[in-house]
């Protein structure tokens, strides 16, 4: 088998600074809402558990922005696979973006301080061989952070049973995405294989040698960029979540469409 293209981005002009990149796109241009608070607490767990000095981070997955806040980012060799092309070349922050699948592509034993793989799982169909893959890449101690849409949420149902050209429609449309769909831009085909929710995700970890030191589900962001861009069409979406939360065991809160988890390696 060839061996994957690899883009150097050293070595490329018109790079911006990482850190004057900023906390819009470290955030990933998350209006405030649940999931952006749970990305600062991310952030704040990262600071604090990661090793000084410089970091190795891979990102499994890496588009054209990163979820590290600056000041870790600018302390960082990152390292990126994705299997789309366009992808890699929008990258704009790693040190080496590696054109490969991140099901298949293997480092080093204990080469990482740290794996993202943010909004990445839900379009793997063997999550179970990109995990280990990640666990095998980390140093003992270092760290998976996952990103993911709960499959079980109103959004998660409704993106796992409606055709693609309806996730393409909601982002141009609703969302306001003109390039939408188009090569190397999301929405990208969804597969949600059965370790995307949580209860599953948790014990395979725990199975592994992974121990999750943070998880929290928050309210999709979709819905507050609705409020803010589609007030009308965001209120009959609240009131229809409204009605099957009433219905659902107590509890249950349909607009829960994302997570945040941390693994560790024992």
């Amino acid at each position: 088998m060839n061996k994957p293209a690899t883009i150097d981005f050293a070595t490329a002009t018109a790079i911006p600074n990482p850190a004057a990149i900023g906390h819009t796109q470290a955030l990933h241009d998350l209006v405030p809402g649940e999931a952006r608070d749970s990305l600062l607490a991310v952030h704040d767990l990262l600071r604090r558990e990661l090793p000084q000095g410089q970091l190795a981070i891979y990102e499994a997955g890496g588009g054209s922005c990163s979820v590290l806040p600056p000041e870790l980012l600018s302390r960082s060799k990152v390292t990126v696979v994705d299997i789309d092309e366009d992808q890699v070349r929008n990258n704009s922050y790693a040190d080496e973006a590696i054109l490969g699948d991140v099901q298949t592509y293997r480092f080093g034993r204990e080469t990482f301080d740290l794996v993202i793989c943010y909004n990445v799982i839900e379009h793997l169909p063997n999550v179970d061989a990109a995990l280990l893959n990640f666990r095998d890449a980390l140093k003992r101690g270092g760290m998976i952070l996952i990103g993911a849409p709960n499959p079980r949420s109103l959004s998660g149902v409704v993106t796992k049973y409606s055709p693609h050209w309806f996730h393409v429609w909601f982002y141009r449309h609703i969302r306001g995405i003109k390039d939408a769909g188009l090569p190397g831009e999301p929405p990208f085909p969804t597969f949600f294989h059965p370790l995307v929710s949580l209860p599953r995700l948790e014990a395979f970890a725990a199975a592994n040698g992974l121990e999750m030191i943070y998880r929290r589900e928050v309210e999709s962001p979709r819905y507050p960029e609705m409020r803010r861009r589609k007030p009308l069409f965001a209120a009959l979406v609240d009131a229809g979540a409204a009605v099957l939360n009433a219905v659902l065991p107590r509890g249950t809160d349909v607009r829960r469409g994302d997570y945040h988890v941390i693994l560790r390696k024992s």
